[in-house]
């Protein structure tokens, strides 16, 4: 009797074992358009230069997100972000940014980092052009079928 018990007690176990890994693989996110690349890398700073983030709103997920600027230095949700960025664009009347020959994009399940350089050209309203080149690191996550940017990190080399 005491051996059926173990016994018993073992097939519950593997059973519950193999039921809760046919649940966990059964629990997979939406299958995401096609994976990043430099195209969307280089769609989402053409939306950055035309200094209005609403243009670029569609590439970032919504939430408790952080996300790295210049200035001021950080944001902690698109919203932020979105508010805050204004101020700082509304200072220039134009801009270019074009994603340099080094973007590198690497993938592993949902997510999907990309690195990057970025040359930029800005004009404040005073009529100065600035230019220079951004350092560019993203990080997107498939949420329900799209490549939403979840982390981002913007820096600009002190000269």
């Amino acid at each position: 009797m005491k051996r059926f018990l173990t016994v018993s007690l073992c097939v519950l176990a593997l059973t519950v074992s193999v039921f809760a890994q046919a649940k966990k693989s059964t629990t997979k996110k939406f299958a995401a358009g096609p994976t990043p690349d430099k195209a969307l890398m280089q769609m989402i700073w053409d939306g950055w230069s035309t200094l209005d983030p609403a243009n670029v709103a569609k590439y970032y997920a919504s939430g408790p997100h952080v996300f790295f600027d210049i200035a001021p230095l950080k944001y902690n949700s698109w919203d932020e972000y979105q508010t805050g960025v204004k101020g700082v664009l509304a200072g220039y009347k134009a801009a270019k940014c074009t994603v340099n020959d080094d973007a590198a994009i690497h993938s592993h399940g949902d997510l999907v980092w990309g690195t990057a350089t970025v040359s930029y050209t800005m004009t404040t309203k005073a009529g100065k052009v600035e230019m220079g080149n951004f350092r560019w690191t993203v990080i997107w996550e498939n949420q329900d079928g799209q490549w939403l940017t979840v982390h981002e990190h913007v820096s600009e080399p002190i000269q």
